[in-house]
């Protein structure tokens, strides 16, 4: 089959970005071939409305993508310079997430794509997130994936479109949720992550000896591979409100040292246990070649988090590719991605008016 290309419109309502985006994917041999182009990415933030209140508030949030989504397709639609009909296919995120917000894109999706008879994708958040790195780079399969946001911290072995096996996972908080109460404690704005990293830039990362959970647990199997790839922030998050305590009344500089050393510890939590996946991945895929780790999701945007994973996979001689920060928050280009690789699969919606929005939909099923 010569080469050609795909155009999908994406929608991402999954909780407080609005967001609709076109992309143009080349297909060649039934397989999607490069990167492709991002042609239009809109997107409406909701951190003012929700900064008052420290979070999310499902309500307002889904108040917000009922106002503003159908403006949002309009002006993708037009940086395109394109219409509905030049779609081949339609996507929207299905879950997980806020259910309210997740209703309101997958519905809209819903209702393009029948009045413009095109195929309807309904994505999966988390595998948008997955792919995302192929947005902009010819990243192909497999590869290991660690997804960090504010609901999810896992690692995955992607072997292809949808084989995903988890290899560790969070016990309790997600890294993105950790950073949120951990700029709360030192009241700092929301969303945490930025804020903390700021700070961070100006602090002494040894200030504060605070506790990295789970990486004392080395256990080995009888090949001598690591059985613990999970993470833990719970214990690490009560530390620093011992440390903040204790370090009262604050000022700038001992906020810059307890967000240093706050920081510090999450990044050794994370390149440790993505050391140890690593290594697994490696021997079940029985390679010796440099092999890919792709690290998605809103907390990819942090630097210095980059910078020790870089470190780490260069260690384990990985090739790291990570999103443009821009790419690494919430946004519609990766679902329109996802589903034109769905798309190009011959995996489209079989009766699109009946796809379920999921407020749990684990990457794994």
């Amino acid at each position: 089959m010569a080469a050609n290309h795909i155009y999908v419109l994406g929608l991402e309502t999954s909780c407080d970005e609005t967001a609709a985006a076109i992309v143009e994917v080349p297909v060649e041999n039934g397989a999607p071939s490069g990167a492709g182009r991002i042609l239009a990415n809109q997107i409406l933030s909701q951190i003012e409305t929700h900064a008052p209140y420290g979070g999310v508030v499902p309500e307002l949030a889904a108040r917000a993508h009922l106002s503003h989504l159908d403006g949002l397709i309009a002006a993708a639609l037009n940086q395109a310079d394109m219409t509905l009909h030049d779609m081949d296919a339609i996507a929207a995120t299905a879950g997980p997430g806020l259910i309210g917000g997740v209703l309101i894109g997958l519905t809209t999706g819903k209702a393009l794509a029948l009045a413009a008879q095109k195929p309807f994708i309904g994505v999966n958040h988390l595998e948008g997130h997955a792919l995302s790195a192929r947005l902009t780079e010819p990243v192909g399969f497999p590869y290991l994936l660690l997804l960090v946001s504010g609901g999810h911290c896992q690692l995955l072995a992607v072997t292809g479109l949808g084989d995903y096996t988890l290899l560790g996972q969070t016990r309790d908080d997600a890294v993105g949720e950790a950073y949120d109460k951990a700029a709360k404690l030192m009241s700092l704005g929301y969303p945490g992550g930025p804020e903390i990293e700021q700070r961070a830039r100006h602090g002494n990362r040894t200030a504060h000896a605070l506790p990295r959970p789970l990486l004392a647990d080395n256990r080995a199997d009888e090949n001598g591979l690591p059985k613990n790839c999970d993470f833990s922030f719970s214990g690490l998050k009560t530390a620093l409100r011992q440390a903040t305590e204790k370090a009262a009344p604050l000022d700038d500089a001992k906020v810059a040292d307890l967000a240093a050393s706050f920081e510090a510890a999450v990044a050794d939590c994370l390149s440790t246990q993505t050391r140890r996946a690593m290594q697994l991945f490696r021997h079940r895929l029985s390679s010796a070649d440099r092999l890919n780790l792709v690290v998605a999701g809103g907390v990819a945007a942090n630097q210095y988090l980059r910078d020790a994973l870089r470190a780490a996979a260069e260690a384990e001689n990985f090739a790291l590719f990570v999103p443009p920060p821009g790419l690494c928050t919430d946004n519609a280009a990766m679902i329109a991605r996802a589903g034109a690789e769905r798309f190009i699969a011959g995996q489209i919606d079989a009766a699109p008016m009946a796809t379920p929005a999921r407020a749990r939909w684990p990457l794994s099923d």
